[in-house]
């Protein structure tokens, strides 16, 4: 327990839900004693010597003498490695039935008794003694794996085990999932398990709401990402090498994974970060596509307190000719906090004013929680108790329903990883549909239990159906979120099968944009939060979920009008464009900071506006090969030490460089470029990279640059979509890929290809497959 945790229980145990909650942490701690085993004494294991292999589909089977290892390459190049009988499925990450083998891999005796899987992209070379190496075709090593250990109990119960790996010298480490302290992922300890903080955090908070056993790895020899496939607790040790200097030894990096049980099996892939991207999608899932309207400017507060306040705030843009595509109802829009209900006396009408926002162009979202109060008459508790053979609520190892404390009060917690109860839950949606609500929003799914002792969670030996297969919440606690996303999922789609649905989600695992995207949480109202921000929406796309943005503004206190507007100008450049605001945090509305503040919020909103096609094209793109919207600096040159580093500045796109202010009293900053002649939007000068320039950056705009020949589709004058082509230098030629708003249905989108280039003084631009001039309005900047 931190202070954090202490300064929370002590505010709690004084109120009546705080005995509550008392009673709460009790009861969990009571129950794992009961029904976890202790551990006891433990025998260690590692594989020892090398005594056979069996070649098989993709690869094959090394046999040691006290442990196997699974070798199998899929097709697309993804390697799997899998000890003591692993296997790919079950899995909640991977979509569908996984890759099939790649029926050219073949398993084949290596040197000094070892044995080797060599395939397009990756030759895995397996040593005697259980070490695996991964090397590019061209035979540099990317990554070497340690032979693992395993802690058995003596008694009986899960192993525990730890695999060290080595990196070279110069690399940097990116993912492991939302992570404040990033992208690049320092030296230090990182935690897999989903947690909630219990309040604001900040950079130096670990973990958060969203973990993820993923690993990015950039190092002059390559890219690659490594998924080690289980749920179970576990953290992660990182530490970056160092370069000898003159004739001195380099000094590899190193990871440490250790978990607390579960099988010991992971993915590999190489390529370039495009590449190594759009096979971590392909193993895992494409990201949901959101409806064209999530786009666009969305606001929320906890606290909006009734439908006056509601049209008041609507009635607030549209006054001031500001735009505004979604708002977003908390938890204070139900009836006593409990889950698919309203507040009638403060939401009289909740369907009409849906329909009267909906007309003006204005989508309700709604907040849904997983806890469901314990109370016979509300009809979700009684509905979930007939769930089945056994109701759909998670029981304990003696067989009685677990009870938390949530915002309702007493709760009981659906076991998502049931697919009668994900079918029930999904069934639900129907009630918010009704009240108008276009999409929704999840929030307390780690899941949460008001704890008085720092313990945010469910009981340990709590039991779960894992989809028959049984097990406790040990293995579920990650993949809480990812399963509920699941079920709402599932059920918009039956619900409402001509519309894409909308859901985006505080907590989930690997495989999580199959269902739709998240956001930040709750970051803190400071600075660094606003840092933070940026490094949580960068991470989470490099772990393949791309559709993500933070609570702008921060989510407690009240930020100044200077950290408020930065914020907002970052935020326009996000994916998920959302103001948001804790219930006593005050008003988040851009006018509520006064009329210079009001101004250049205007011209951001305006800015997001006019770029909506190209984010359109960037959902469309990241759907069919995973890369993420907002990409780092190395993204097109991982070769690059110095971009690298560089953790200010992101590419939005190939065709923009955004380079937030997140530092008070900044009116410059420099920024560092990529290769290539690159355009400043605002002023039209011209720079020259790679190197670092100085930019102006006043209160009024955020420095934008435009890559020298980009083709990118923006809204015109007229509403309609223009393309904006950045003039490409003498001899060089450009290009980008457009994908028009095809609606908000299951239509396929088609991808179009333009080139530009420059011809004796004039831009031309033509779309491959056509010939003559292109259909359509097009604006030439840069000449």
């Amino acid at each position: 327990m931190d202070g954090r945790d202490l300064v929370r229980s002590v505010k709690l145990v004084g109120s009546v839900r705080g005995l509550r909650t008392v009673r709460s942490s009790w009861r969990r701690r009571n129950a794992d004693a009961r029904a976890l085993p202790r551990r006891g004494a433990e025998r260690a294991r590692v594989p020892g010597l090398v005594v056979g292999a069996e070649p098989g589909p993709g690869g094959g089977v090394v046999r040691f003498a006290r442990s196997e290892l699974r070798v199998r390459v899929a097709v697309g190049g993804a390697v799997f490695l899998g000890w003591d009988g692993a296997e790919p499925l079950p899995s909640y990450a991977l979509a569908g039935a996984g890759p099939e083998p790649d029926p050219r891999a073949e398993l084949e005796p290596d040197k000094d008794g070892g044995w080797q899987v060599v395939s397009e992209r990756l030759t895995v070379a397996v040593s005697r003694h259980g070490a695996v190496e991964l090397r590019t075709p061209g035979g540099v090593v990317l990554r070497r794996e340690l032979p693992p250990r395993w802690w058995e109990p003596v008694a009986g119960g899960a192993a525990r085990w730890v695999q060290r790996s080595e990196v070279p010298a110069d690399a940097r480490f990116f993912g492991l999932g939302g992570r404040a302290s990033g992208p690049r992922l320092r030296d230090g300890v990182y935690r897999l398990w989903n947690t909630d903080p219990g309040g604001s955090f900040g950079p130096g908070d670990d973990p958060l709401y969203l973990t993820m056993p993923v690993q990015l790895v950039v190092s002059d020899a390559g890219t690659h990402l490594v998924f080690h496939d289980n749920s179970w607790s576990g953290r992660v040790t990182l530490r970056e090498g160092e370069e000898g200097a003159g004739s001195g030894h380099d000094r590899p990096g190193m990871c440490e994974v250790r978990m607390d049980g579960g099988p010991l099996r992971c993915w590999v892939m190489a390529g370039t970060p495009a590449r190594v991207l759009q096979g971590w999608t392909a193993l895992t899932g494409a990201p949901a596509l959101p409806p064209s309207w999530a786009l666009g400017p969305q606001h929320a507060r906890w606290g909006f307190g009734s439908e006056r306040e509601v049209r008041r705030v609507v009635a607030g843009y549209r006054e001031r000719g500001l735009p505004l595509s979604v708002l977003h109802l908390d938890i204070d829009h139900y009836d006593a906090h409990r889950v698919f209900t309203v507040d009638r006396e403060r939401f009289p009408d909740l369907p009409g004013l849906a329909k009267e926002l909906r007309e003006n162009g204005v989508r309700l979202v709604s907040i849904v929680d997983p806890a469901v109060k314990a109370e016979p008459g509300n009809a979700v508790f009684d509905s979930g108790r007939a769930v089945g053979g056994g109701g759909a609520f998670v029981r304990d190892a003696r067989g009685r329903v677990v009870r938390g404390e949530v915002w309702p009060g007493e709760c009981v917690y659906p076991d998502f990883t049931n697919p009668q109860v994900r079918e029930w839950w999904g069934g639900l949606y129907e009630e918010r549909l009704a009240q108008g609500f276009s999409g929704v929003w999840h929030d307390m799914n780690e899941p949460v239990s008001f704890a008085a002792f720092g313990e945010p969670t469910l009981p340990r030996s709590a039991r779960h159906c894992l989809e028959g297969r049984g097990g406790d919440h040990r293995q579920v606690h990650n993949v809480y979120g990812l399963a509920m996303a699941r079920a709402g999922y599932e059920g918009l789609r039956r619900l409402r099968p001509e519309e894409r649905p909308f859901l985006f989600s505080r907590s989930g695992w690997a495989g999580m944009q199959r269902y739709g995207g998240t956001w930040s949480g709750d970051v803190e109202t400071i600075w660094p939060g606003l840092r933070a921000s940026l490094a949580l929406v960068l991470g989470m796309g490099l772990c393949g979920v791309p559709y993500s943005g933070p609570d702008v503004g921060g989510f407690g206190g009240s930020p100044s009008p200077e950290l408020y507007l930065r914020w907002f100008q970052l935020g326009a450049y996000l994916p998920l464009f959302r103001t948001h605001a804790a219930i006593d945090a005050g008003r988040r509305e851009p006018w509520e900071f006064g009329p210079r503040v009001l101004e250049h919020a205007r011209a951001a909103l305006e800015e997001r506006e006019r770029l909506r096609p190209y984010f359109v094209t960037l959902a469309q793109l990241a759907q069919l090969t995973g890369a993420p919207y907002v990409r780092p600096l190395w993204w097109g040159a991982p070769g690059e030490r110095a971009l690298r580093d560089c953790e200010d500045t992101f590419l939005l796109g190939d065709a923009l460089l955004v380079a937030p202010v997140l530092e008070p009293g900044a009116e410059r900053r420099a920024v560092r470029l990529p290769r290539g002649r690159w355009y400043d939007t605002a002023t039209g000068e011209v720079y020259e990279g790679p190197g670092q320039v100085l930019l102006d950056a006043p209160l009024s705009r955020v420095p934008v640059l435009a890559r020298a020949g980009s083709v990118l589709p923006v809204r015109g004058a007229d509403g309609g979509v223009e393309l904006e082509v950045w003039a490409p230098g003498a001899g060089r030629s450009g290009g980008g890929l457009v994908v028009r708003d095809a609606g908000d249905g299951w239509e396929r989108a088609e991808v179009e290809r333009y080139t530009s280039r420059l011809v004796d003084g004039t831009v031309v631009v033509e779309r491959d497959g056509e010939e003559g001039p292109v259909n359509g309005p097009v604006r030439v900047r840069g000449l």
